[in-house]
């Protein structure tokens, strides 16, 4: 990632929309702080990408929230009065099962889950056997003299993703499989510091539980979600899409802007969620986007503008 430290020049401010939109073919879009915050829609946002589907835009809904499915995903577009399709979202619990098929993960081998719904649907979609998730949130441990914890020895994975049902015995349980079982793979849907669960206040985020594991077993996960190429590339292998054609767009410098900057694309920070003008603007900040703008309303506003 070295070459994505320094960027030849400071991000400038998006005066020309329309000049971005013409460039490339293709939107990503991460959702939490660009298309809404917690349960609200951020202002503007359904003109805006009414707006870009009009000029023949292709766009894509990339979250490192591993909470919902993809279903789910759509059910909540829905929700906000957003005509959004399943196979225009790519959610990191979808990413998690996409790369566990990518790699053969045998059929027979399980994977244990510290995460959320999301996780376990997208894993039963995909056919592999799980255990974990929202029932281990129940389990206690009590640790009497000599007391032994068993674990399954047939997990091949253990897959960490955003968890409010986090605890003791889930951390000891996944540790055991990575430590123990031969060949057993880390995998991390995002390790994201903050999440938005409302928009009163940013909340630990994913990177939390997997900061715990990572703690335990000294081991590196694989990561799925963003700033990881791998949901970049699936996206452009499926739509067969170029990446010098895709314009990222986020509120996150180390995850959204990095992806974006990984996968070769171009790149775009919007100020409606965790990033400030101060923060992207501070001599302790490496990552510059190509532009910034308040919001992705701002394409409306900037158009007019133009003309």
């Amino acid at each position: 990632m070295e070459k994505f430290v320094t960027r030849a020049s400071a991000a400038q401010p998006l005066k020309n929309a329309d000049e971005l939109i013409d460039s490339v073919e293709t939107f990503i879009f991460d959702c939490d702080g660009v298309i809404w915050k917690g349960d609200k829609l951020i202002d503007g946002v359904p003109e805006t990408l009414d707006l870009l589907r009009s000029k023949g835009k292709r766009l894509v809904f990339v979250t490192n929230n591993s909470t919902k499915s993809r279903k789910q995903y759509g059910k909540k577009f829905e929700t906000l009065g957003l005509n959004v399709s399943e196979e225009e979202i790519f959610a990191s619990s979808f990413a998690a099962a996409a790369y566990l098929k990518s790699i053969d993960f045998p059929k027979d081998k399980k994977v244990y889950v510290i995460g959320e719904d999301g996780i376990l649907k997208e894993l039963e979609l995909a056919g592999f056997q799980y255990l974990g998730g929202p029932e281990d949130g129940a389990k206690k441990i009590e640790l009497k003299p000599g007391f032994l914890m068993e674990h399954d020895k047939d997990v091949g994975a253990v897959v960490v993703g955003f968890d409010r049902y986090f605890n003791y015995y889930k951390v000891q349980y996944g540790t055991l499989c990575i430590r123990e079982n031969p060949g057993c793979l880390f995998i991390a849907t995002n390790r994201d510091a903050v999440t938005h669960l409302t928009d009163a206040q940013e909340w630990a985020g994913g990177g939390s539980m997997v900061g715990a594991l990572l703690g335990s077993t000294q081991r590196e996960p694989q990561v799925v979600g963003k700033p990881s190429t791998f949901m970049m590339d699936y996206v452009a292998n499926k739509f067969g899409i170029l990446k010098s054609q895709i314009c990222m767009v986020g509120d996150r410098l180390d995850t959204d802007i990095l992806f974006g900057q990984n996968g070769g694309c171009k790149t775009l920070l919007v100020l409606s969620g965790v990033t400030s003008l101060s923060m992207l603007q501070s001599p302790n900040n490496t990552i510059q986007p190509d532009f910034y703008t308040n919001k992705i309303s701002d394409f409306l506003s900037l158009k007019a503008a133009a003309v």
